[in-house]
This record gives structure tokens, sequence and C-alpha cells, in this order.
């Protein structure tokens, strides 16, 4: 179920629950029996996206390289996500969801931790912000990112580059190639 409304969400982020059944093959009370709402049901796609994203990070991370050229790896990662889900627009602003989201992000600024502190050590990144503000504000950079496409303000391509430029300068890399 969860995976057909996933796919179903990625065509059409605005596809109700009946739909979400006739794509499932199930009936629309099974949907209801298994997510409650559809904000329950946007929850539990967020939280499999979140577990793809995992992986291909776990992936990116495995191929090695620098801390900087995997970092700008992981956000290529993300940007593809979020462009081949655009359902993810729709998580609600609710505390719930506030709260959801933060415990989502919690596997994902662990890793940015670690990955800077590599940088930092490294001396690929500014060694004197502590890491944990740094990824902070990576992440609160992606949200920007993400809320200006959202609000139709930036394509995609557009903000992938422009959260890459802002990324360097908050770690204090030189400028690099543009764009995803």
């Amino acid at each position: 179920m969860l995976d057909a409304a996933i796919r179903l969400l990625a065509e059409r982020p605005d596809a109700g629950m009946a739909a979400v059944a006739a794509s499932a093959g199930v009936t629309r009370q099974t949907v209801y029996a298994h997510f409650g709402t559809r904000d329950a049901l946007l929850n539990a796609v967020a939280d499999r996206i979140t577990d793809q994203a995992m992986a291909a990070m776990d992936e990116a991370e495995e191929n090695g390289g620098t801390a900087l050229d995997t970092l700008l790896r992981l956000q290529d990662i993300g940007w593809r996500l979020f462009e081949s889900n655009p359902v993810l627009l729709q998580l609600g602003s609710t505390r719930s969801a506030a709260d959801a989201d933060r415990a989502r992000h919690e596997p994902v600024a662990d890793r940015l931790t670690r990955l800077i502190e590599r940088g930092q050590a490294s001396g690929e990144f500014d060694p004197a912000p502590p890491a944990t503000w740094l990824v902070a504000a990576v992440i609160a950079l992606g949200h920007a990112a993400g809320d200006e496409v959202g609000a139709d303000r930036m394509s995609v391509r557009e903000a992938a580059t422009w959260q890459r430029a802002a990324t360097l300068a908050l770690l204090g890399v030189g400028p690099r190639k543009p764009g995803p």
C-alpha cells in the first residue's frame, strides 16, 4: 500500500485516499485502517522516502572521496528525491508534523555532523564554527531552498545551485562549478 502511495503521489501529489486505495488495489477503508488520515499517510510516505535517502547516502559515502565531494553528493541525492517526490512539499506544518520532521532529520544531522567534522579536521572546511551549528545551517538552507521551489519562485535546478553556493560559502570553501 505504501509503495503504491509513493508511486501515485510522485505523479499526483494531491491524490486522495480513494485514489491511493485504487492504486494499491485495496478499499479506501483499508487505507484508513492503516493510516487513519491523509496526514498520517503523508508522514509514512516521508518516512519511507527518508529510508531511501539514507540508503542512497550510505552508498554515496562508500564511494569515498573528500568530505566536500561527499557532502555535495549527499545534497544531489536529496534534490533527486525531492524532485521525484513532490508530495514532500505537502507535509503539514502542525506540531506533530514538525516533530516527525525533526525525528527524520536526526540520522541525517548525525551523518552530516561526522562529515563536517571530517572536513574540518582535514582542512577542507572552516574549523572555527561548531560542526553542529554548520549542520543546522546546512539543513536550514535546504529547507529554504525547498520552500522557494514550493512557492514557485525557483526551479529545482536553481534552488539546488543556490543551495550549493550558500553551503560552500557557509563552510568557507571557495567557489566551485555551479549546479548538481
